[in-house]
């Protein structure tokens, strides 16, 4: 493969740039400090395609190549966390199952307001107070068959978006008897009855992305909301993931890049004893390594998203791409904040934010120690 990006794609990662510079990291302050979501900006990328990355142009998105999107995703990150954890959630957690799995009549549903910024975002629910990386044993929501409906009880929690979302795909247990073939995914209306949405979660970052626990309580919904096929949410729900890796290391990259620019450009600003910190060899040496690192990152990224493009098996490389960008990306944000000194420990500075919001990269959509069995088992051949 060429790592070079093509003109259009270069022409739309400048497009891109150039709305997050503008709309985007300008109220990112703004955003952590208050906890609102911006939905000025995100209302303007609906018809930028921004909100319908994978959806394909029949149903008002813009069905992207994967490189294309993992750019976007890293320009929102490079913006502001929250914006960027929101969008791509809706895009690869949501809406990825609905246009990987959905029936025709859910696509004609959900997917053109949802991808053209007419309606709101959506949300994907999987973990539970008891359930995080075990899903399959651990999930105790459940959706029984009643006529022509599906009524729905438990309870999930970390769920991104939820009260700024239209719609939830929620793991299931469609089957008491447990197993793989034991979990569905199922559509439901943020609007159904008996859904209570908690308050948002006190968080350490990513304060403008709003998560929540949410509650089912004999939610009805048709047995036409199952999105794909029953007993297969587990392995959906996984690939679903794979899918997402990819996006959460671009958004990570973004987060990453933004700290080594601040810390690139404070080094040239502030001086000690009598010359600027840009020439001190352990000021150079933590910048080196965020430059090479980040470029590592960004290329392992790329390179699974380009296997996507080509149909080819990408779970190893995703958890890869994950695990090494979302880790240099902390690193990155750690050394950018070492090299402002007591300066960078200060919500004056943007490195402080930057640092708080992509410590949960590590954890979200699977942990590193996750992602580090996930290429275990595939080099091992387990």
């Amino acid at each position: 493969m060429n790592f070079e990006l093509n003109e259009e794609q270069q022409d739309f990662q400048h497009f891109v740039h150039e709305f997050v510079k503008k709309e985007v990291r300008p109220k990112a302050r703004h955003t952590d400090e208050t906890g609102e979501f911006n939905w000025t900006a995100v209302k303007k990328m609906g018809p930028m395609g921004l909100l319908g990355l994978e959806v394909p142009e029949q149903y008002g998105g813009s069905e992207m190549d994967a490189i294309s999107a993992a750019i976007a995703v890293e320009e929102l990150g490079w913006g502001c966390g929250s914006t960027a954890l929101a969008v791509s959630a809706h895009n690869g957690l949501a809406l990825g199952p609905i246009v990987r799995y959905g029936t025709d009549a859910l696509k004609e549903e959900w997917l053109p307001k949802l991808a053209t910024g007419k309606g709101r975002l959506g949300a994907l629910a999987l973990t539970e107070p008891g359930a995080g990386s075990d899903l399959q044993n651990g999930i105790k929501t459940t959706a029984v068959k009643e006529g022509d409906s599906w009524i729905i009880d438990g309870a999930k929690m970390w769920t991104t978006n939820t009260s700024i979302a239209d719609m939830i795909v929620v793991l299931v247990r469609t089957d008491p008897a447990g197993g793989s073939r034991s979990l569905s995914h199922i559509l439901v209306p943020t609007d159904a009855d008996g859904i209570t949405v908690g308050p948002p979660e006190k968080k350490m970052g990513l304060k403008g992305s709003p998560t929540h626990a949410v509650t089912f309580d004999n939610v009805r919904v048709p047995l036409s909301n199952l999105v794909g096929t029953e007993g297969r949410g587990l392995h959906q729900t996984l690939q679903t993931l794979d899918h997402g890796r990819i996006s959460i290391g671009a958004l990570a990259l973004g987060i990453g890049q933004a700290a080594y620019e601040e810390a690139l450009k404070y080094s040239h600003e502030r001086s000690t004893f009598g010359k600027p910190i840009a020439h001190r060899q352990a000021v150079q040496w933590m910048l080196a390594d965020a430059a090479t690192e980040l470029q590592a990152a960004r290329l392992m990224i790329y390179w699974s998203a380009w296997l996507k493009d080509q149909g080819r098996p990408f779970s190893k490389e995703s958890a890869m791409a994950k695990l090494f960008a979302t880790e240099v990306s902390e690193r990155v944000c750690r050394n950018a904040i070492q090299i402002h000194g007591g300066y960078g420990y200060s919500s004056e500075f943007e490195v402080e934010r930057m640092y708080r919001d992509t410590r949960l990269m590590t954890i979200g959509e699977g942990t590193s120690e996750i992602q580090r069995l996930v290429i275990a088992r595939h080099i091992l051949g387990l």
